[in-house]
């Protein structure tokens, strides 16, 4: 495994890990990690897709993991950043070190949200899209008492955050969201309340180039999963209404980060999918 740091804008450093596989021109699968899980938890995830013969990398979110520093009031960094900034300067240090590769992005969770919003920003010049334990967060796609509450708790959360100067969850244990700037938290909140991709200082409009997306993807639901159930991954890929999408459903309870930990079953259906492309 190699590590590459990039130095973003507001001065976070942040380390892409690389891990090439055995042949060099094999595609690239670059993983985006959910919010709050730290990129190296993701290592045996890129180990199993390297033993299938592919080159794996994995970007961490700015601020959790090995970014450094952690958010603060001084952090304004929402999802406009990460896809406009964070997310180009992960795929340049991928094509100088795979520069034969077609490159899939695969993203958990939060990272399956804002790989979708990068695909359209880039008009899909991607092998195509991995979304593993993703959907989107709209209430509306969550059963019972849990859909007034995600309503509830997202308002809540974006009040906190904004009064904190960033959401401290760090000291506050909901969600496993860990600690987060208070534009992330907010533009996530607003995408629960409304189920649309309307982030903080947005250029273009995400939904409709998101809809003009023709790449393949594969989307992945999970037993046990209840931050991305099934009707919350039809939520999100739904959006990708050119796309030609492919949906599977894990039935071994692994739940939304149990499967970071125990891959074979995604590694085996996602090796098998980009071995169809």
């Amino acid at each position: 495994m190699e590590t590459v740091p990039i130095q973003l804008p507001d001065g976070t450093v942040t380390p892409i890990r690389l891990f090439p596989g055995p042949n060099d021109d094999a595609p690239v699968v670059v993983m985006l990690p959910g919010l709050g899980v730290p990129a190296g938890f993701y290592d045996p995830v890129a180990q199993a897709l390297v033993e299938a013969g592919f080159n794996a990398a994995i970007g961490e979110l700015r601020g959790q993991g090995d970014s450094k520093p952690r958010p603060s009031a001084s952090s304004v960094f929402g999802y406009q950043e990460l896809v406009s900034i964070d997310c180009p300067a992960t795929f340049e240090v991928v094509r100088e070190r795979f520069p034969a590769s077609t490159p899939f992005l695969m993203g958990h969770s939060m990272g399956g949200q804002i790989g979708v919003m990068y695909a359209s920003r880039i008009r899909g010049r991607l092998g195509g899209l991995i979304l593993v334990a993703s959907g989107s967060p709209y209430h509306r796609g969550f059963p019972g008492i849990r859909a007034p509450g995600l309503y509830l708790g997202s308002s809540a959360m974006s009040v906190t955050a904004n009064i904190a100067g960033f959401w401290p969850g760090d000291r506050v244990n909901v969600g496993g969201f860990g600690r987060q700037s208070k534009v992330l938290i907010t533009d996530w909140a607003r995408f629960a309340r409304t189920g649309r991709m309307e982030p903080v200082g947005a250029d273009i409009d995400y939904e409709e180039r998101i809809a003009r997306l023709t790449l393949p993807v594969l989307s992945i639901t999970i037993e046990g999963d209840d931050l991305a159930p099934r009707r919350s991954a039809k939520n999100l890929v739904d959006k990708l209404s050119g796309a030609q999408v492919t949906m599977t459903h894990i039935d071994e309870p692994l739940g939304h980060n149990g499967w970071i930990r125990n891959p074979t079953a995604v590694s085996e259906r996602v090796v098998a999918w980009l071995r169809d492309r």
